[in-house]
């Protein structure tokens, strides 16, 4: 309760703080246990992009990547360790963007398409995805992750909705 004895409304942007933290973690949750269900065809995904060329590092990427996305999206909903964590996601999610656009010039180049015609199955965990249509995902995705970063999401812990709970 404030000062004249009402419960604190949550202010907008903690309620948009909490939406994108849950949808972000939800994606991830969803994304990460798709390719969990199935890592062999996740690490032929990986090595399309020839990115990596060691084996061992390889197969330990696509062995743990999609356990750390499943993590990260429990942590973001959870409420634990929010900037961290999505600054984690911020970069993982620069990283694959910038992967994902070079995979998608290559692919025009090499089938005679314009960029956005390009379609090919990304290794996200929804199949084949429009490159410019995957590129615009990711780069709100990112913008929701840095939102996480800069601006302190309310947490669930003791609280509903950013009002805390038995508060006096």
């Amino acid at each position: 309760m404030n000062n004249t004895g009402s419960p604190r409304m949550p202010k907008t942007t903690d309620v948009a703080s909490l939406v994108i933290r849950v949808a972000l973690g939800l994606i991830l949750i969803y994304m990460g246990a798709h390719k969990v269900g199935d890592p062999a065809a996740f690490l032929k995904l990986v090595r399309q992009y020839n990115a990596i060329h060691d084996h061992v590092l390889l197969n330990l990427v696509a062995a743990t990547l999609p356990w750390f996305e499943v993590f990260c999206g429990a942590l973001l909903i959870l409420g634990v360790a929010v900037r961290g964590t999505a600054l984690n996601i911020a970069i993982l999610l620069a990283v694959f963007t910038v992967l994902i656009y070079f995979r998608g010039r290559t692919l025009s180049a090499t089938g005679g398409l314009p960029f956005c015609a390009v379609k090919f199955d990304c290794g996200c965990g929804a199949g084949e995805v429009m490159v410019c249509r995957k590129l615009a995902e990711n780069t709100g995705l990112f913008l929701m992750s840095l939102w996480m970063v800069v601006r302190r999401a309310p947490t669930m812990r003791g609280t509903a909705c950013g009002v805390k709970v038995g508060e006096s």
